[in-house]
């Protein structure tokens, strides 16, 4: 029977007043372009609308004229499309929710839009540790050429928190995910899968 447990975390990047307006730059900057390139848009729809009324014989051969306003139009809706693509890798952080006996993770962009990962059973923990200990490297070369799923915007732990690896054995494969959180979560990682779970070394 699932234990009624309730537990929220959340991992944000250490670097989150920079980034954050480094991702309202990169989506200032998306739209301008998404804006350039609907001017160009209409500019020459109309000019190909103006063409075939005016002259529908000659329309073939002034279509041909406007290919670079086509060209232009493409390279302004390109940009803007990668800006706006860059934006999320500004700012990002990680959500946590420990219920029932499961740990539900989800991505957070800029700390509004939010997009649901994975959700790992306690059922399915074979190892739980931390990951700057020896049992972390000795798991990841169990894997092989496998790599780690990482679920933490920063490159160390933010103060109060730590690196912990989990390695679940999932319906098809089995995969090591690492998360940064607090004691607290590991707690109850512990207690849900079992004491015997936790790897000291």
């Amino acid at each position: 029977m699932a234990r009624e447990m309730l537990y929220e975390e959340s991992a944000g990047s250490t670097r989150a007043a920079k980034e954050s307006k480094l991702y309202t730059l990169f989506k200032v900057f998306a739209i301008i372009f998404f804006v350039l390139a609907g001017i160009v848009a209409l500019t020459f729809f109309m000019t190909i609308l103006d063409y075939i009324l005016v002259n529908f014989e000659s329309a073939l051969a002034r279509l041909i004229q406007t290919l670079p306003w086509v060209f232009l139009m493409l390279l302004f809706g390109g940009t803007g499309l990668v800006f706006w693509f860059l934006k999320n890798r500004f700012n990002v952080g990680y959500d946590y929710i420990f219920v029932q006996d499961e740990l539900r993770i989800t991505k957070v962009f800029n700390g509004k839009k939010r997009k649901f990962l994975t959700t790992i059973h306690a059922d399915q923990i074979l190892k739980l540790g931390w990951a700057d200990r020896d049992s972390y490297e000795d798991t990841l070369r169990g894997l092989g050429n496998k790599k780690p799923k990482i679920f933490t915007p920063n490159r160390a732990p933010a103060e109060g928190k730590e690196f912990i690896y989990i390695f679940v054995s999932g319906s098809i494969e089995k995969s090591l995910y690492v998360i940064e959180c607090r004691q607290t979560l590991l707690e109850y990682l512990v207690y849900a899968a079992g004491r015997n779970k936790l790897e000291q070394r």
